[in-house]
């Protein structure tokens, strides 16, 4: 079966050399000239993939994005801008976008992105994980679930928020840096934009931490980056 790609896009000139390339590259496309219809179209679930413009008339593709990850949907999310403005990219990663182009770009550049984001979906679907994860009351199942709870209670995440959770506790007791997390969580070596990391970890401990001023799960290891420990 042919993997299928929505392309929303307000610039018809853009939507038409992205169909036309990505087309030729074996893929199957819709589109979508603004958010609210592309909003409806995902919605379906129906996409291997999103192409997702940030300025859209009448919905912006931020908010496009936070509802389809408020909806449960997880299809992954390229988002593209004509902002090279590290707020923008922050945001959209922050919202739960999978990767970020900035325009003008190179189609064979979009296509190359949508194969490798596609490539790691597969991956991540098809390794088979431990039931779950346990670390003093924080229980948390495998990443196609996305869940986890705090004695007994459900805690809720963006998609990368939990991916994030997921892989410092896979790799508990072990200081990951910065840009160890962002490779391994956002798949692509955003350089210079390990905040989006700090972000998400101050996000997280406002979930599981009992004191954010002094954190028991996730510890910053100055100069190093970050520890996922057992409490005592």
């Amino acid at each position: 079966m042919e993997e299928k790609v929505l392309i929303v896009d307000d610039e018809q000139s853009i939507v038409t050399l992205l169909q036309y390339n990505i087309e030729k590259s074996g893929f199957k496309t819709d589109t979508a000239l603004d958010g609210m219809e592309g909003l409806n179209k995902a919605s379906t679930g129906e996409f291997d993939l999103i192409i997702l413009d940030l300025m859209l008339p009448g919905m912006e593709g931020t908010d496009v994005c936070k509802a389809l990850r408020q909806k449960q949907i997880d299809t992954p999310i390229l988002m593209l801008t004509a902002k090279d403005d590290e707020f923008d990219k922050v945001l959209g990663l922050e919202l739960g976008a999978d990767d970020y182009l900035t325009k003008p770009f190179s189609p064979k550049e979009v296509v190359a992105r949508i194969k490798a984001i596609l490539r790691r979906t597969k991956s991540r679907e098809t390794t088979v994980e431990q039931p779950f994860i346990k670390i003093s009351d924080l229980l948390i199942y495998p990443p196609q679930q996305y869940e986890a709870t705090i004695k007994g209670e459900a805690l809720s995440f963006t998609r990368k928020e939990f991916e994030l959770l997921h892989y410092l506790a896979k790799h508990k007791g072990k200081v990951l840096s910065r840009d160890q997390l962002l490779s391994a969580v956002w798949n692509y070596d955003f350089v210079g934009d390990t905040r989006i990391v700090d972000v998400h970890v101050s996000h997280l401990r406002e979930k599981i931490e009992p004191d954010t001023k002094h954190p028991v799960y996730i510890k910053t290891i100055r100069g190093l980056g970050y520890k996922m420990e057992e409490p005592y």
